[in-house]
């Protein structure tokens, strides 16, 4: 992603939020924590990458922000968070604004498949799943973004 031109917005912690910090400021990316006030101080430090940080009062302050300052979407796999998360980009993009959507990974494929079979998600006329790109693989995702045509609103 940073090869691409893009910043990095996530939550700030471990896992695989600190795996994708760790790849974008290696690439020289800025990478922004996006966190709850108070809730810092009990979750603990940041990850090592991350070089700024929002501190937002709620989860529906904290997803709105994401989704403002975002100029592309990307899901892997996660817990809770994750999936409410994504389920909120996916009605941010059928609804508000068309944001480019990307699951990557078995599990983010496996629920997309899910989805689209129980008709959680599906495409009609008035909402076209256009934005919505699953991938396989790492070379998969990188010609995607080769692909992407986003005008850039980002920032932090």
């Amino acid at each position: 992603m940073a090869h691409a031109g893009y910043s990095l917005l996530h939550g700030g912690y471990n896992g695989l939020m600190e795996a994708a910090a760790r790849g974008a400021s290696s690439e020289g990316a800025t990478v922004t924590a996006v966190t709850l006030i108070g809730k810092h101080d009990e979750w603990g430090p940041f990850n090592p990458h991350a070089n700024g940080s929002v501190h937002l009062q709620d989860l529906g302050a904290r997803i709105n922000h994401y989704l403002a300052h975002a100029d592309l979407i990307v899901a892997m796999g996660g817990g809770v968070g994750t999936l409410h998360e994504l389920t909120a980009a996916l009605y941010y993009a059928t609804t508000i604004r068309t944001v480019p959507v990307v699951l990557a990974g078995p599990a983010a494929l496996r629920l997309l498949g899910f989805l689209r079979q129980e008709k959680w998600l599906y495409e009609t006329p008035t909402r076209p799943l256009g934005f919505l790109t699953p991938v396989e693989s790492a070379d998969a995702f990188r010609t995607c973004l080769a692909t992407l045509d986003t005008a850039p609103i980002g920032g932090a």
